[in-house]
């Protein structure tokens, strides 16, 4: 009796569905009534807030069109592209702005002060010094991601416990030992912050790249739908857009919590300095 006891109160206090997970769903169901209501009564100009049923309608046009995903393809492809090479450069810099207190106050303010500037605006010099093509948006990509990894793998290398610097440089490391022994391993979680927020930003600079100047591309069908006030359609591929960036984000964000739940880190870099000793030694 007892044991049923316990057993019907851990059912009563333990709910099949949370509160917050209830909150979100209501959140949602009222902007779909919201957006319905507004579609149905007529206020704006007709087809600028289209159906539901419409914008569905035009999202299963887009998963059955072999076009959009080449497209899609391209853009995943300039974004991959901008991310792996603005995020391996901006690791670099971080590394060596992080590690050295005078390069890091000689040359940290200017990541700050051109960090928030809209790198849209440096367009036009990536078109002349890279054409119209796929490079002049890649190169924008590059640009937007640079400045949010470098600025968090910089903060990062400050935050690293100076014991484990320390013993890197009693084993007499030099300066790639060190940085794939230590400094990597110790600051993983921040540099998953950054190419979240790279991530992000390189994202948003494709698309606008694409939209001011391609044939090809996400950003490219989104204002080519505008031109044509095919809203239905372009609703449809900010939405499904919108689902792939969250995606993206999610995974990227699992690792980044992966790292953050990670107690043996230090362990393991004590470990790998002590093979890296007796290898070197």
């Amino acid at each position: 009796m007892a044991d049923t006891g316990r057993l019907t109160q851990s059912v009563i206090t333990s709910p099949l569905v949370s509160p917050v997970t209830l909150v979100r769903v209501a959140i949602i169901a009222a902007v779909l009534v919201a957006w319905e209501a507004l579609a149905q009564s007529g206020l704006l100009y007709r087809d600028v807030v289209p159906s539901l049923f419409a914008i569905g309608k035009a999202i299963w046009g887009l998963l059955v069109d072999p076009q959009y995903y080449w497209n899609l393809g391209v853009t995943a492809g300039e974004v991959g592209f901008a991310l792996t090479i603005g995020g391996m450069s901006a690791v670099v810099t971080g590394l060596v702005l992080g590690g050295n207190k005078f390069l890091s106050r000689a040359y940290e303010p200017y990541l700050y002060y051109l960090g928030p500037t809209p790198k849209i605006i440096f367009f036009p010099i990536m078109i002349m010094w890279f054409g119209v093509g796929p490079p002049s948006k890649v190169a924008l990509g590059v640009l937007s991601c640079f400045f949010p990894i470098a600025l968090s793998v910089a903060a990062g290398m400050r935050q690293i416990d100076p014991v484990l610097i320390r013993v890197g440089q009693s084993f007499r490391l030099n300066a790639w030992q060190m940085a794939t022994k230590v400094y990597l391993p110790a600051m993983r979680h921040p540099i998953i912050n950054g190419i979240r927020l790279g991530l992000g930003v390189a994202l948003i600079g494709v698309l606008l790249a694409e939209t001011k100047l391609s044939n090809r591309g996400i950003g490219f069908l989104i204002i080519q739908a505008y031109s044509l006030f095919d809203m239905p359609r372009m609703y449809a591929m900010l939405i499904v857009l919108f689902v792939l960036a969250i995606g993206a984000n999610a995974i990227v964000g699992r690792l980044g919590a992966i790292a953050a739940k990670d107690k043996g880190a230090q362990v393991r870099v004590i470990g790998a300095l002590s093979t890296a000793a007796a290898e070197y030694g």
